[in-house]
């Protein structure tokens, strides 16, 4: 490529060799057309000159024009080989030039190159160093975590044996609870079957005897209530019971026998095998009723309701506990005195040799007032038990219960007991990758240990 410069603006322009020869042909045959239009019209004027010098001049003009063809031609051909040197030059000073772009480039990419080392060097002294720095810093916070580590496992142990103390306070405080309510369960078994009679080393025969003589003065001061002493036929009760108005008549009477448990030592007897010496006995001693206090068949549901009319078996004849010894004879006694006035009039119609269907008439009337009044009684007495086999039922229920919260609290100690920091961690990358890296960053003589740990 060869550079030219316009004369008139001074723009430069690149051509190559074939654009060269175009402009350097434009250039003689603009030349070449320039002296034949001069020519021409040089001959146009002298159109009049004679034809012999019209030839020699055309001659001339002919060989003038071949001449300064040559001559245009020369010109052209040195303005062509000036153009070829400028254009030469043009291309020397170029690749100089281009020489000196290369060479400063390539001085500035050397210095570049070398300015980038250097920043290469620096930034790989600084990551270096980072790198250090973050070496130390985790080192330092693996060590903080194993620290941490170390205490929460500590920490852990600790609230895991004062849970275990925790929880065996509670297990303990529930046995104790649990032992109470079975205390409480027996003493209410107990007192379903004694309800509120006391023993306390006495016989039954002492017990009731002394329960009548505390409310003899105030409820039964006409009455007598001893042991039977007068043997009739062989055989004799544990003790009767008469009361009197106050003219001397007696209102009722009652022959009673005492049967206690531990009375027979070989076998146990049941109430039924009592009720047919007590019947003759009271025949024997004119007793209007006969009453078994007994404590046989304790389990029993039907001698345990209270009182029990057995005078579908023999006439008068009841079974009660201890608990209902007084309100029976209460019971028996008001009746009888209700029925006094009946007896006298029975007295005087007697006497009177008068009709006592009246009499009779109430007589019944007593007699079923009389039985209501003991049925009442006996309802009353029967939900009385039934409150104390609820109470029993709730507190066995209460028992279950606090069985079921201790065998929780077990399972719940078992299991804080088998607890491990690795259960804890089980399922969690993370930790699990935090493990790791403390198991690899422990020295070898610190394997043991992290085993045990685990």
């Amino acid at each position: 490529m060869n550079e030219i410069r316009c004369p008139k603006c001074g723009a430069q322009f690149q051509v190559d060799e074939s654009d060269w020869a175009d402009i350097a042909k434009q250039v003689r045959d603009a030349e070449f057309d320039s002296a034949i239009r001069q020519g021409v019209e040089l001959a146009k004027a002298e159109g009049e000159l004679a034809s012999a010098d019209k030839d020699r001049r055309i001659a001339e003009l002919e060989t003038q024009v071949d001449f300064e063809r040559r001559q245009a031609a020369a010109d052209a051909k040195v303005d062509v080989e000036k153009l070829k040197a400028e254009l030469k030059a043009a291309e020397s000073q170029r690749k100089a030039d281009l020489q000196a772009a290369k060479a400063a480039h390539d001085a500035e990419m050397e210095s570049a190159r070398l300015k980038h080392e250097s920043q290469l060097k620096d930034a790989t002294a600084d990551a270096v160093a980072a790198s250090e720095r973050l070496k130390l810093e985790l080192d330092a916070a693996k060590q903080q975590h194993t620290l941490e580590l170390k205490q929460v496992k500590a920490q852990a142990k600790a609230d895991l044996v004062e849970s275990q103390a925790d929880l065996q306070n509670l297990l303990s405080a529930k046995d104790a609870e649990i032992r109470a309510r079975d205390q409480e369960i027996t003493n209410m078994r107990e007192m379903r079957s004694k309800i509120t009679v006391k023993l306390l080393g006495e016989s039954l025969e002492q017990h009731c005897e002394t329960e009548f003589n505390q409310i003899r003065a105030l409820a039964f001061p006409r009455a007598q209530f001893a042991k039977d002493t007068e043997t009739v036929e062989g055989t004799k009760g544990d003790y009767i019971f008469r009361e009197f108005d106050e003219d001397g008549v007696e209102l009722v009477s009652i022959m009673f026998e005492m049967k206690n448990e531990a009375d027979d030592s070989t076998r146990k007897k049941k109430n039924s095998e009592h009720f047919k010496k007590l019947d003759a006995d009271r025949r024997k001693k004119g007793c209007e009723y006969a009453v078994l206090v007994s404590l046989l068949e304790a389990d029993s549901e039907l001698y345990n309701r209270g009182i029990v009319d057995v005078s579908y078996e023999y006439e008068k004849m009841y079974v009660i506990r201890p608990q209902f010894f007084i309100p029976l004879i209460s019971l028996l006694s008001n009746e009888a005195k209700k029925s006094a006035d009946y007896k006298r009039e029975l007295e005087l119609v007697r006497r009177q040799n008068i009709d006592v269907t009246d009499f009779e008439a109430k007589l019944e009337d007593f007699k079923d007032k009389f039985g209501v009044n003991y049925r009442r009684a006996a309802d009353r007495f029967q939900k009385a038990i039934d409150e104390i086999d609820k109470s029993i039922e709730h507190l066995n229920k209460i028992k279950e219960n606090l069985i079921g919260s201790e065998r929780n609290l077990r399972l719940a100690n078992d299991k804080a007991e088998a607890l491990t920091v690795k259960k804890l961690t089980r399922g969690n990358a993370t930790m699990k990758e935090k493990f790791k890296e403390l198991e690899a960053a422990k020295p070898e003589d610190d394997a043991p240990a992290g085993a045990e740990e685990d």
